[in-house]
Order: structure tokens, then C-alpha cells, then sequence
């Protein structure tokens, strides 16, 4: 795909946020973490990463700030009308963002390489037999 010519789009809910990115994902993760699943609501969450410095906002966002399982430093961002969370992006790695899959105006650009944090799930979880599986948080994408 040619991200030169049409950057990835995407937005909230309610259409107050929209944001578009020149990149190509580095990577995609489906999280079992405690705090994914909250985000979630009970089930894991599709997490893309993309260099931070392509990404592009239109409107408002609110910033919650919280540990994550990893010890990291996550800024969590949110739609303040509907709520839709979007963003997160680790103060411990200020080169990344992470985009929720399904904030993607196009989802199936989103296509998981790991199942992360297992060891979290429920135990009526489903698992993609196809994606490698961590019990916990794998290495980050090197830096650039």
C-alpha cells in the first residue's frame, strides 16, 4: 500500500475527532492485559503501532494518564463527547503511538502478529491459533 499518496484515516464515535497517518503500521497486537480489557469492555483490544510523528489530530482529546501492566507510562486518549478511546502513546517510548483497530475508518488494515498479555485473559478468551501467543509484554519495536 502506498502510504505516499493516501494516509491512513480515522476517527471517533461521534465524528468530533478525526485523525489521518503517514505511515505504514509497524506493527499490530491483540492485548489481554487487565487495563485492555477495561478499555475494551471485557475483551481484548487490537492495538496498531505507527511512528508518533506521522500522526495528524483534528479536535478535541482528553489525556488519562496511567501505568500499564509493563511499568510504562501511558497516555490514554479519548473522545471527551462519546468517549471512544483512540490513542495511547508510552512516555517511555515517545517515538511510538497506538492506535485502537477499531478507530480505523479501513479496520482490516489491522492485521495482528501476537496475542499479548495471555496470562491476563479470562479463561473463555479465544485465541487466533494462527498468531503467536505471550503471556506477558514483548519487546518493543526498535527505535528509529
Amino acid at each position: 500500500m502506498d502510504r505516499t499518496s493516501k494516509p491512513i484515516t480515522g476517527g471517533c464515535l461521534c465524528g468530533a475527532v478525526r485523525f489521518s497517518i503517514d505511515a505504514e503500521p509497524m506493527l499490530t497486537r491483540v492485548c489481554w492485559c487487565r487495563l485492555c480489557q477495561h478499555i475494551g469492555a471485557g475483551s481484548a483490544t487490537v492495538n496498531v503501532v505507527f511512528p508518533a510523528g506521522t500522526l495528524a489530530i483534528e479536535g478535541p482529546v482528553t489525556d488519562y494518564v496511567c501505568a500499564a501492566e509493563s511499568g510504562n507510562t501511558m497516555h490514554r486518549r479519548f473522545c471527551p463527547t462519546c468517549g471512544s478511546h483512540l490513542f495511547s502513546a508510552p512516555e517511555q517510548r515517545a517515538d511510538l503511538v497506538i492506535i485502537r483497530a477499531g478507530a480505523l475508518d479501513d479496520p482490516n488494515l489491522a492485521n495482528p502478529g501476537v496475542t499479548i498479555w495471555t496470562s491476563e485473559a479470562p479463561r473463555w478468551a479465544c485465541f487466533d491459533p494462527d498468531l503467536p501467543q505471550t503471556s506477558h509484554q514483548p519487546l518493543p519495536p526498535p527505535a528509529k
